[in-house]
């Protein structure tokens, strides 16, 4: 009885003292901080996700930005991202394939009809040589001549002279996610450095486009990793944050993990969002798995503000029109084009 007692005014303060720095002065959580709200039991995860709900309506308002991604260049890369399938280096099913630009300029419409003011062109790749910048520099020319929306990329490692060009054809945003923690990135991905990616968003940031930069969440890390980074996200002030959980995949070295439990996701969540006040924090790949549609629903109240509708880049996700009429149901409306220019 005094264990539980204790145990209650542990959990009580740990909240307490979230909802005044986060919720009241808008400071977000460190990395020590975070790591006691992932510790938190399942019996308090209803009062932790209404509290990153509050937190979210209160720093970023009712809004949720919705976005389609596209696979311009699927498989056939050479990196070893132990979580991927689209990787030329593991027995996977996916093959290596390119979109052409009326695909691609299609893809934009059917995004754009779904209400969504974000399309973002994607390629699997280390880095985009001279063809696949060639590619994409006629895609875009050809998506704005078609539909307004807004135009990420996310092409993989930079050089400064790409990062300028992609400034140059307007890019709105582009994606380059750290993955995981930087102490377990050697155990997901070893062809390339966390450090590289890094200087890629430095890179991205100067030029003045926005940048976005997730990861993938149940790859194998420790509740301390995962705290670790939340904290190394908030360092990089990203505009947006793509939470993923791992979805395993057949044929690469993490297609044996069980997938994240909807309870560990959901806390997930609401670390993130309190260590991130005022980042668009999006519901990406691995949700549909990890949560289903009562999961969907609760990460909606529980600090999420943006979603990817659609399928993902080797995976399936819920149906565009399924989110749309849940954004509509939790009366949150969808942010409108101009608003993100």
């Amino acid at each position: 009885m005094a264990d539980s007692l204790i145990m209650t005014t542990a959990r009580t303060d740990v909240l307490t003292r979230a909802r005044d720095q986060v919720l009241t002065r808008g400071i977000g959580l460190d990395r020590e901080q975070t790591r006691e709200i992932l510790d938190m039991p399942d019996d308090a995860l209803d009062e932790l996700l209404e509290l990153a709900h509050e937190v979210r309506m209160r720093w970023c308002g009712p809004d949720v930005e919705v976005e389609g991604i596209i696979s311009l260049k699927t498989g056939g890369c050479p990196e070893d991202c132990h979580f991927c399938s689209q990787s030329g280096l593991f027995a996977s099913p996916v093959r290596s394939a390119w979109l052409d630009i009326p695909m691609l300029v299609e893809a934009a419409k059917q995004t754009a009809k779904t209400g969504a003011t974000e399309f973002c062109i994607v390629a699997a790749v280390r880095g985009p040589d001279e063809r696949l910048m060639s590619q994409v520099k006629a895609g875009i020319t050809a998506i704005r001549d078609a539909v307004d929306i807004n135009i990420a990329c996310s092409l993989g490692m930079l050089t400064q002279a790409q990062v300028d060009e992609l400034s140059e054809m307007g890019v709105h945003r582009y994606n380059h996610n750290l993955e995981t923690a930087r102490s377990h990135f050697p155990n997901v991905v070893t062809t390339h450095s966390w450090e590289e990616r890094w200087e890629t968003l430095s890179m991205v940031r100067k030029a003045g486009m926005e940048v976005c930069c997730g990861g993938i969440v149940g790859m194998g890390e420790s509740l301390d990793q995962r705290a670790e980074f939340a904290s190394e996200l908030a360092a990089l002030e990203p505009d947006e944050v793509p939470l993923n959980f791992l979805n395993p995949r057949p044929g690469t070295p993490f297609g044996d993990l069980e997938p994240l439990s909807g309870p560990d996701a959901l806390r997930t969540v609401a670390a993130f969002r309190l260590a991130l006040p005022r980042t668009i924090l999006r519901f990406a790949g691995g949700r549909e798995i990890t949560l289903g549609d009562l999961g969907a629903r609760r990460g909606l109240l529980g600090g999420i503000n943006a979603v990817i509708v659609g399928n993902y880049l080797t995976t399936l996700g819920r149906p565009a029109e399924s989110d749309i009429d849940l954004l509509g149901e939790l009366q949150m409306p969808i942010k409108a084009l101009n608003e993100t220019l």
